[in-house]
């Protein structure tokens, strides 16, 4: 308020000023001050009202003399001043004070708006996020594996139809406790896909000339180890979700399935990488204590050598398994999934 009148300090005018209605006027010296006026009688400079200046009210906006009040108070008292300079200090408090209530409610309302805002951008850009990754960290196994026989089922568009075969099937799932664990299964398609993948699930796919290619059931054993420890089921689980996307996703966590279409396409994407290999130490470890040499995966992956070199000259048993992974007749019959 000070402030508001900076310019006016000791500023005095004289004004007429009525106690009651029905009282005579009364000349009066007003004076300015922090935050009152005050109503003096001219010829004893004795003080005869105070006035709160912010409670001040004129009662005849844009009319002479000016006619004020207080507006705070219970008396019927009125004040007429015709000095401009004094209506201009009323009015500028006035208006001081009209900003300073203003302005909170500007606040107010621009706090109101960036909340609205940051609400309506949390639900825009970071809820179907959280949804997408929620859904893929408490999907159950079943749904995780109905999730990867969709890709399985969109990879078969490029590959071919998943080979079925009985007796060759029947060695896989025998096989796969050993290799992957007793919840994992494994299929087998007849195109290439270079090596072998891990799907959602715990499901893996193996492609039929690392059957028909090799000399024994070794190399594609162990592209189906790397599959299992160069990947997590929960990385695969949020990949695959992300690319179905939100609303298929909020099916999915509803109705428990992702509507058709929602893997179309990402088997294929999924062919366009090479897939990923684990860390060389623990990989020859692992292939040491199942039983099974390095050199035929690497030389699946490099038939020269030259770039797989530590899986080559690392190999836990370069004479060859001391146990035969499957018998002649296993691995026939393996060799023939895809046949008729």
């Amino acid at each position: 308020m000070t402030t508001a009148l900076t310019e006016f300090q000791r500023l005095e005018a004289q004004g007429l000023w009525r106690a009651t209605p029905d009282a005579p006027m009364r000349e009066v010296i007003i004076s300015v001050g922090d935050a009152t006026l005050t109503l003096s009688d001219p010829k004893t400079e004795r003080p005869m009202s105070h006035w709160s200046l912010p409670a001040v009210t004129r009662l005849n906006p844009g009319k002479l003399p000016a006619i004020y009040a207080p507006a705070d108070d219970a008396s019927d008292e009125t004040l007429e001043v015709d000095d401009p300079l004094m209506i201009k200090a009323i009015e500028r408090v006035h208006h001081a004070i009209e900003t300073r209530r203003a302005h909170p409610r500007g606040l107010r309302g621009g706090l109101t708006v960036f909340a609205v805002l940051a609400v309506l951008a949390v639900l825009i850009f970071w809820l179907p996020d959280a949804i997408v990754r929620h859904a893929a960290h408490i999907a159950p196994p079943a749904q995780a594996r109905m999730v990867g026989k969709d890709i399985l089922a969109d990879l078969e568009g490029t590959t071919g139809r998943i080979c079925q075969r009985e007796s060759g099937q029947a060695v896989l799932n025998w096989l796969t406790p050993r290799l992957i664990g007793a919840d994992a299964e494994i299929r087998v398609v007849p195109g290439p896909i270079s090596g072998a993948r891990r799907l959602p699930g715990d499901l893996y796919v193996i492609g039929n000339d690392l059957l028909l290619t090799a000399a024994g059931p070794e190399a594609a054993a162990a592209h189906l180890v790397a599959a299992k420890l160069a990947t997590n089921d929960d990385d695969l689980r949020l990949a695959a979700l992300e690319y179905a996307g939100f609303w298929p996703v909020m099916r999915l966590m509803t109705l428990g399935t992702l509507p058709d279409g929602a893997m179309v396409g990402y088997g294929k994407q999924m062919l366009l990488t090479a897939p990923p290999r684990p860390e060389d130490r623990q990989f020859l470890t692992v292939l040491g204590e199942l039983g099974i040499p390095s050199e035929p995966y690497a030389r699946s992956l490099d038939p020269t050598g030259r770039t797989v070199i530590p899986l080559v000259e690392g190999d836990p048993f370069p004479n060859g398994p001391t146990k035969p992974l499957l018998t002649s007749d296993q691995w026939r019959a393996l060799q023939q999934i895809c046949a008729g």
